[in-house]
């Protein structure tokens, strides 16, 4: 692992441990994020394999007790996610290729099942150096593609482990929600 990845979790441990609001979690997490994205050398090449036929999130670390996870999502050219959730806090920084967001407003509380009503609430293209919270658990709703010729590859810094979250999937026609679990794609464990 790279010597900046290793400050990077370091830096991750210490914001979740002194905590505060997702607003004030997620904006330190993001200004620590920003000031690594041009290390070339910050993902290994496992790191960054990419599997065929869907988006990819390699497994970077898992903070022991699950308090934080750092994986580096990625997203071949043409592939898009559904609409989703994460049912926590994150943050993302885009390393190469630009990804674009659609997100979504849900009418109503979080269920693990049945309808729900949910409206477009916005769009944004981000490129290599942009860095954003993603998702906090009020705002939490969005679509993602890969918006350019090359792979979208960014560093996804979430409020637990991912893997372990209840997520859910969301029809924009019909509003059906449907649970899922997200995996870790590579997932050798940091030290």
């Amino acid at each position: 692992m790279s010597d900046s990845m290793e400050r990077f979790i370091d830096e991750v441990r210490e914001i979740v441990r002194v905590g505060g609001t997702e607003e004030e979690v997620t904006a330190k997490v993001a200004e620590r994020l920003k000031g690594m994205l041009d290390d070339p050398g910050l993902l290994s090449d496992d790191q960054l394999m990419v599997k065929e036929g869907g988006f990819t999130l390699n497994q970077i670390h898992i903070e022991p007790g699950g308090s934080f996870s750092i994986g580096a999502g990625i997203w071949d050219v043409g592939q898009c996610t559904p609409v989703h959730d994460h049912g926590t806090w994150g943050v993302i920084g885009i390393l190469r290729g630009t990804e674009k967001e659609e997100s979504f407003h849900r009418k109503g509380p979080r269920e693990m099942t049945g309808r729900v009503k949910i409206t477009p609430s916005g769009s944004r293209l981000a490129t290599a150096g942009d860095v954003f919270t993603c998702c906090t658990t009020d705002r939490d709703v969005h679509r993602v593609t890969c918006a350019s010729n090359e792979p979208v590859v960014g560093i996804h810094v979430y409020g637990g482990d991912l893997a372990k979250i209840p997520r859910l999937k969301y029809d924009p026609d019909t509003g059906e929600v449907a649970p899922f679990q997200t995996g870790w794609d590579y997932a050798k464990v940091s030290a």
